[in-house]
């Protein structure tokens, strides 16, 4: 199987006739974990909603391939059966669909028909990812995601990105609101899957995420675009130091787009 690679050039977003991503470039690769922060309001999540499709985001320019195909043409459904993996902020809660029943369908419309995954395979491999990502076996039969936690809707979004096997994952914001134990059963399963076979794109605000996945690249997005990029050095510049610094050193004006996109 080839390496998967994720490029993004000259990308423009609009929301509701407001101009959010202004022109970002980045190559995430098969196993590669890059890490994009920013304050609030940059455009970080706007970025992951854009490129899984979300009719809401208008991409307005730009060019984003997924292993050489047009990810801009395909449906949001064909992302998925591509590769691509979002692992929601804000996961949808979903009354009568339990997480075995939804995690084994959607792993059968990925494969397409007459490769579905036979039950008992498929009730194994979730039990075995489950126990390895200390989740307790009761969540399978639970409504997906219904009178959940914010831990643990953030937990079941790494159980179904564990059986998925994406080519790109993309994380946004999976680390808010999460304690400490949550946080490292989140990082183990980013761990557990990075392989050739798999990249991550990781948006957080804060350095705490990284001490637990040590990113290869980390990328300060403000005002729509990629503005600084380097090691893992750099979320430590910006954990001891804040945005507000960076931006003086690199002359950049107050935010002007809106807060929490």
């Amino acid at each position: 199987m080839s390496v998967p690679q994720l490029v993004i050039e000259g990308l423009h977003v609009t929301v509701e006739g407001k101009e959010i991503v202004k022109g970002l470039d980045l190559t995430v690769g098969g196993g590669e974990i890059h890490a994009i922060m920013g304050p609030n309001g940059t455009g970080k999540s706007t970025l992951a909603s854009a490129l899984m499709g979300h009719p809401k985001y208008e991409v307005t320019g730009g060019r984003v391939t997924l292993d050489g195909q047009d990810l801009l043409s395909m449906s949001v459904d064909e992302r998925a059966r591509a590769g691509l993996f979002l692992a929601m902020q804000y996961p949808a809660e979903v009354p009568g669909v339990s997480n075995a029943n939804f995690i084994r369908q959607s792993l059968n419309a990925r494969a397409g028909e007459g490769n579905e995954i036979p039950v008992l395979k498929f009730h194994r491999q979730l039990q075995e990812k489950m126990k390895k990502l200390n989740i307790d076996a009761s969540f399978a039969e639970r409504y997906l995601n219904e009178g959940f936690s914010g831990g643990e809707k953030k937990r079941n979004e790494i159980l179904q990105m564990s059986m998925l096997e994406p080519r790109i994952a993309i994380l946004d914001e999976i680390d808010s609101g999460l304690d400490i134990d949550a946080l490292k059963i989140v990082a183990e399963g980013v761990n557990n899957l990075k392989s050739p076979q798999t990249g991550f794109l990781i948006i957080t605000h804060y350095q705490r995420l990284l001490n637990y996945i040590v990113p290869d690249r980390v990328h300060v997005m403000m005002q729509g675009r990629i503005v600084k990029s380097g090691g893992r050095e750099l979320a430590e510049y910006l954990e001891a130091h804040g945005y507000d610094e960076l931006k003086a050193e690199l002359g950049i004006e107050d935010e002007s787009v809106q807060a929490g996109v």
